[in-house]
């Protein structure tokens, strides 16, 4: 009962299928595992608490509540291309849709932005003129590419 000792915890409200959600996010990334939860006999659970990456969350089964938005969201910082592609793959499966410049919103209607570490890096550089061209080649993709991504801020 570790999530118990955390002072902080990310809830997200779900009006349904709160803890197929927390089953589905936990399977996606290392250091992740549903920690607990409770409700009424008889019926899904009411709270789900769960690590996602190290992280403490909890999902709040309400039914009638509104459905996750855009207003908060999940950021995951990636190693590489292929844990972009796979997380992207797996998160826009099943009805979830991509936006833009890395973010997409899964099934469930929850907004993640799927980022390369390298990104920050070359978003923060001290030269300008690349940061910019790195950002301006964000700025056109849906789903992050980073070998363009390090073509544009390499420059011509």
């Amino acid at each position: 009962m570790a999530y118990l000792q955390r002072k902080l915890r990310t809830c997200l409200w779900f009006p349904r299928d709160g803890d197929k959600a927390a089953d589905f996010y936990v399977s996606l990334l290392p250091d992740s595992a549903i920690e607990g939860g409770h409700g009424p006999a008889g019926g899904p659970p009411l709270v789900i608490e769960f690590t996602l990456a190290g992280a403490p969350m909890m999902i709040l089964n309400a039914q009638g509540a509104p459905a996750p938005g855009h207003a908060a969201s999940i950021s995951v910082l990636t190693e590489d291309q292929a844990e972009t592609d796979r997380l992207w793959s797996a998160l826009t499966a099943d009805g979830g849709a991509e936006v833009a410049c890395g973010w997409l919103t899964d099934r469930w209607g929850v907004s993640w932005q799927i980022v390369p570490k390298r990104l920050s890096a070359m978003l923060g550089d001290p030269d300008r003129a690349a940061a910019d061209r790195a950002f301006t080649a964000m700025q056109g993709m849906v789903k992050l590419d980073l070998a363009a991504l390090e073509a544009a801020f390499a420059g011509p």
